[in-house]
C-alpha cells in the first residue's frame, strides 16, 4: 500500500488526527524537516547537552525477594528520594513483555483506515479504546507531541472485545501479571506509611483502574527541536512502565533543574510513584516530573499501567501515617474532581498537587 500524501499546504491536524495518519503517517510521507506544528517551545524542548546528567541514575531493585527487608527499605527509599526506580526479577515473564512491545509496532504500522476505526475524537474518562496524539496541554494547543498512542481502558467490566486485534491479547496477559505485580508494590510502599494491607475496602482506591496505554515513537528529521511527551507527573498511585531498548526516557534528578536517562534494561519495568500516593502519603513519597525523547533513526515503544485510584474515591493522607502528629499536608478531594483539575493544566509539572494542599 502506498504511503499518505501529505502537502505544506496541508492541515496537519486533520492529517494526522481526523485521518488517523498519526506521527508516523508523517514519517511515511519521505518528511525530511520538522513541521511548524511539532516544533516545541524552547522550555518544552530537551536539552542533552546542557541538562542531562550523567552522574546521578535512578536505583535497580531485584525482586527476587520481596520479602526481604532490604528490599522492601529499598523500594521506600526509593519513593521517596527519587519517585522513581526500575525493578528487575519481577515475576512478569519476557515473552510477556516481548510479545506486548511487538503488539505495539504491528498496531502502529497498520494503515490508517485500520487505525481510524479506533479513533475516538470527544473520548472521555469511559473510553475503552482511544487512538490519540496531542493530549497533554489545553483543548486549545496547537503543537504535536511526536508520539502516536492507543490507550487500552482496562476497567473492571470487560469491554477488551472493542480493542485492536493486534494488541488484545499481548495487553490482557500483561495485564493479568502486572496487576499483582502492582499489588505487591502498593503493599510494600504502604507499610512504610503504617498501613499494612490492601483490604476490599483500600482496592479501589489504590487499584480502582488500570488503563494501559501503547506509545510509539516515530523516528524524527530533528528530535533537538521536537518532544515525544512533555516533561509532567502522573496522576496515578503508581505507573509501572516497560520501555523498549532504543531509550528516551527521562526523570527529573535531584538538582531540581537536571534530568536523568532511565537507561533501558532488558526485561525490566520502570516504576513511578504519581499524585494519588504523594497525597496518600503526606509527601513521604514523591511524585516526579518525568518526559519522553525521541530518536532521530528508531521507533520507540513505550508502554504504562496506570494504576489509579477509582474515580468515586476520596483521596487524602492516611490517618495512619499521621498518628505520629504529622501534621497533614492535604485535604481529602474526589479523585475526579482531581483528575479533571489535573488534566485541564497538564502539563503542569507538579502544580496540580496545589488543588489538594491545605
Amino acid at each position: 500500500m502506498s504511503s499518505p500524501k501529505f502537502e505544506p499546504t496541508d492541515d496537519i491536524f486533520d492529517f494526522v488526527i481526523k485521518k488517523a495518519n498519526g506521527v508516523k503517517g508523517l514519517v511515511d510521507t519521505g518528511l525530511d524537516t520538522v513541521p511548524n506544528q511539532c516544533i516545541q517551545p524552547k522550555e518544552q524542548r530537551l536539552d542533552k547537552n546542557q541538562q542531562v546528567d550523567n552522574q546521578e541514575s535512578i536505583p535497580t531493585i531485584d525482586l527476587s525477594n520481596l520479602d526481604d527487608l532490604n528490599v522492601i527499605k529499598s523500594i521506600q527509599e526509593a519513593a521517596s528520594k527519587w519517585g522513581f526506580f526500575q525493578i528487575i526479577n519481577h515475576g512478569i515473564p519476557l515473552e510477556v513483555l516481548e510479545n506486548l512491545k511487538d503488539a505495539g509496532h504491528n498496531f502502529f504500522e497498520l494503515p490508517a483506515e485500520e487505525k481510524i476505526k479506533y479513533y475516538k475524537e470527544n473520548g472521555g474518562t469511559d473510553e475503552s479504546v482511544l487512538l490519540y496524539w496531542s493530549t497533554i496541554g489545553d483543548k486549545d494547543e496547537k503543537v504535536l507531541e511526536w508520539r502516536d498512542s492507543i490507550k487500552h481502558g482496562c476497567n473492571p467490566q470487560d469491554d477488551s472485545n472493542l480493542w485492536p486485534p493486534q494488541t488484545r491479547n499481548q495487553v490482557l496477559e500483561f495485564q493479568k501479571w502486572g496487576k499483582p505485580l502492582a499489588k505487591k508494590l502498593l503493599e510494600v510502599l504502604l507499610k512504610g506509611l503504617n498501613v499494612n494491607e490492601i483490604d476490599e475496602s483500600l482496592e479501589p482506591l489504590l487499584m480502582g483502574t488500570m488503563p494501559i496505554n501503547i506509545n510509539y515513537y516515530p523516528p524524527c528529521p530533528n528530535p533537538s527541536i521536537t518532544i515525544g511527551c512533555r516533561r509532567h507527573c502522573d496522576v496515578s498511585c503508581i505507573t509501572l512502565l516497560l520501555q523498549d531498548d532504543t531509550g528516551g526516557l527521562f526523570v527529573r534528578g535531584t538538582k531540581g533543574d537536571n534530568w536523568i536517562h532511565v537507561t533501558p534494561i532488558k526485561g525490566a519495568l520502570a516504576v513511578n510513584i504519581g499524585d494519588s500516593l504523594q497525597i496518600m502519603s503526606n509527601d513521604r513519597y514523591k511524585s516526579v516530573e518525568h518526559c519522553a525523547a525521541v530518536d532521530s533513526s528508531r521507533a520507540r515503544i513505550s508502554i504504562p499501567l496506570f494504576v489509579n485510584p477509582r474515580l468515586d474515591s476520596v483521596i487524602g493522607p492516611f490517618p495512619q501515617a499521621l498518628e505520629d502528629g504529622e501534621k497533614p499536608v492535604y485535604k481529602q478531594v474526589l479523585f475526579s474532581d482531581y483528575w479533571d483539575y489535573f488534566f485541564s493544566k497538564r502539563p503542569s509539572g507538579k502544580a496540580s498537587l496545589d488543588f489538594a494542599r491545605i
